[in-house]
């Protein structure tokens, strides 16, 4: 039988299921890789296992996204993570270190390999021809104590990239391309590979900004072939060892095939609030802007910043924008000052922040009132930025660098020629901020350091028999975790506190719900389509249970939070009939009679909408293990029964 990619991947780390489509497997896990934010949730989580070891074969924990700290909350979260790391045999980088997905691809990826971690950009690992996937904090735990993650199995889209990318045409372009062809739900259920001639034309890091964008097809993951351009690139970390070439035979067969000439290809922008809300540069031209940021998981790359620096030598930036630079890792950073690239980029007026998430998570370096922000990253969700009316629109590298010197939105193949950059075929190699667990000898004289903001796990219950509860929240379409549990400077360093947390959730869209939900006893959420789109957030998950949530209904949910949800023991259902959602309304008081024993075995519940004496269909589309956990009250009491 014939094998792509991805197939390859899996069939050497099935641990149990076939695979077909559709169908649930599970997958051995080689490595795993936390950030801060889902962090301190993932590590409480694996303590409470009771487990003493970590068994994958690599683990790293990252301190990336909460590094601006503006009181106690983050430093002792940090030292939380350092101090449980180091004890329980996982490795951890330090503050200032570098965005985790950066990092990782520099240091720690490999071909063949497999990678969860909880953030939703972990395909970046893709680039190198590594199944990366993103994943809950809690699956995250399990994997690190050694247990199967269970996925899908996906359907196969095959992406043929044909020609060569024009002067000022990046990696940036092609997958705002693909967005504009699948949209946020082309990729829901599916794996993303990547093939074709034009593939040889793309450095690791650009195949790695693409991949990394997969995240917001919804697709499981994202994969490149592993080649000459793989080995040259771990040869220029000091890994060539770590190569493995990696390809699909030749009479692979996709579920679906879409070309993209990269030699056709213009300068692209995702504008406000989608990133497949996609429109080509040209039409945007002209147009004033306030604020341009690069950097994030998506390009921060030695490659982005070099080609950034290279136009900027010699100019200064607009005096009606402000710019931000956030270099992805260390090794960057050090490397653009020994080669006088970080000088360039201070000339011009370039503010240099720091090697984190920073304005892509809103900590820090929000826009104005009502600002146009164009920024490199990959997300311009509504309010994501910090600042509720500001106007995102994702760019390359190369759009933002040539917009911030004009002041306004242009196209820089009009520019004439671009700055030729080459990557240095070695690259620096200094692993000082990556600290190394304790042998489990010492281990045992390590204490874990707690703070007061770490508060309890919210712990889920088992299915009543009936639910009778109000349908306390409706929402509509493409709903993202950043609605359901926002970001920022103000909330992220609760990330460790549900309690606090729980009075953030939803307000984006309402508000007065956490109020409401607490003064109700909970209830029942509606949703559109896609729901819970993303990050990986589990706090999307967490916090609404804290607050009574006993079930979710939508017309479809994203990959990541349905399973969230069900870890949390939050049942997770959809309308058998979609046109059913515009007949139930917010305040509808809703029964599920023999609502358990529709979890413990049936596809199909009846929902009784008491309030207008209407029934409707929903369909409980679950494995038998996840109802297991769901009978459980989530997959922590679960494996504590199972181990």
């Amino acid at each position: 039988m014939a094998y792509t990619i991805v197939q390859k991947i899996i069939k050497n780390h099935l641990v149990s299921g076939e695979m077909k489509v559709g169908q649930e497997i599970g997958l051995r896990i080689d490595q795993t890789l936390t950030q801060d934010a889902t962090g301190t949730m993932a590590y409480l989580q694996f303590e409470a296992m009771g487990t003493e070891r970590v068994k994958t074969e690599l683990s790293v924990a990252y301190i990336d996204h909460n590094t601006l700290q503006a009181g106690f909350e983050n430093a002792d979260d940090h030292r939380y993570i350092q101090t449980v790391t180091k004890k329980h045999g996982i490795r951890f980088s330090r503050p200032g270190n570098g965005i985790c997905h950066q990092v990782h691809l520099e240091r720690f990826a490999i071909p063949g390999k497999t990678l969860i971690g909880s953030d939703s950009h972990t395909p970046t690992a893709g680039g190198i021809g590594m199944m990366g996937m993103g994943a809950g904090g809690l699956d995250v735990a399990v994997a690190m104590g050694g247990g199967t993650y269970y996925i899908t199995m996906p359907k196969i889209i095959r992406i043929n990239l044909k020609g060569r990318l024009s002067d000022y045409v990046s990696a940036k372009d092609v997958i705002l391309e693909v967005l504009r062809l699948l949209s946020v739900k082309g990729g829901v259920g599916a794996v993303i590979e990547y093939s074709g001639e034009g593939v040889k034309t793309l450095s690791v890091p650009q195949r790695a900004t693409i991949t990394n964008m997969g995240a917001e097809l919804g697709a499981t993951t994202s994969i490149f072939p592993s080649d000459e351009i793989t080995r040259q690139f771990l040869k220029a970390q000091g890994r060539e060892c770590d190569y493995t070439p990696l390809a699909p035979d030749e009479d692979a067969v996709y579920d679906a095939t879409y070309d993209v000439d990269l030699s056709s290809l213009k300068p692209l922008a995702a504008c406000p609030h989608s990133p497949d809300n996609v429109k080509p540069v040209s039409e945007l031209a002209g147009a004033p802007i306030n604020q341009v940021c690069i950097g994030s998981c998506t390009n921060s790359s030695m490659l982005d910043m070099l080609t950034v620096a290279a136009m900027l030598k010699g100019k200064t930036v607009h005096p009606d924008v402000s710019l931000s630079i956030s270099p992805g890792s260390k090794q960057v950073y050090t490397m653009l000052a020994e080669c006088g690239a970080l000088a360039d980029l201070i000339s011009a007026g370039a503010r240099i922040l720091e090697c984190a998430c920073g304005p892509c998570i809103g900590m820090g370096f929000s826009p104005k009132s009502a600002g146009i922000s164009l920024r490199t990253f990959n997300r311009n969700f509504l309010a994501r930025s910090g600042t509720a009316d500001a106007q995102v629109y994702l760019v390359s590298p190369e759009v933002a660098a040539a917009s911030a010197i004009a002041g306004v939105f242009v196209d820089p193949t009009t520019l004439g020629k671009a700055p030729e950059i080459t990557l240095p075929s070695s690259f620096l190699i200094n692993d000082n901020l990556i600290e190394l667990p304790a042998s489990p000898e010492e281990a045992e004289g390590i204490t874990v350091e707690r703070g007061p903001n770490i508060k309890p796990i919210p712990k889920g219950e088992a299915p009543k028999e009936d639910l009778a509860c109000e349908l306390i929240l409706k929402v509509g379409d493409n709903i993202t975790t950043d609605h359901i549990m926002p970001a920022g400077t103000k909330i992220l360093p609760y990330r460790s506190n549900v309690p606090k947390l729980s009075e953030f959730c939803f307000t984006v869209c309402d508000k007065d719900f956490p109020e409401r939900a607490k003064a109700k006893g909970g209830g029942i959420i509606l949703g559109g389509q896609n729901y819970g789109q993303g990050s990986s957030r589990e706090h999307a998950a967490l916090v609404p249970l804290y607050l009574g949530i006993k079930a979710v209904i939508a017309k479809s949910f994203a990959r990541i939070h349905v399973a969230n949800l069900i870890n949390f023991g939050i049942v997770p259902m959809t309308l058998k009939c979609p046109d059913d959602y515009d007949r139930i309304s917010e305040g509808d008081e809703l029964l599920l009679e023999g609502f358990r024993k529709a979890v413990a075995g049936s596809d199909v519940a009846v929902l009784l909408d008491k309030t207008t004496g209407e029934s409707f269909e929903l369909c409980l589309n679950l494995t038998e293990r996840q109802r297991e956990i769901l009978l459980a009250g989530g997959m922590l009491n679960y494996t504590k029964a199972n181990s």
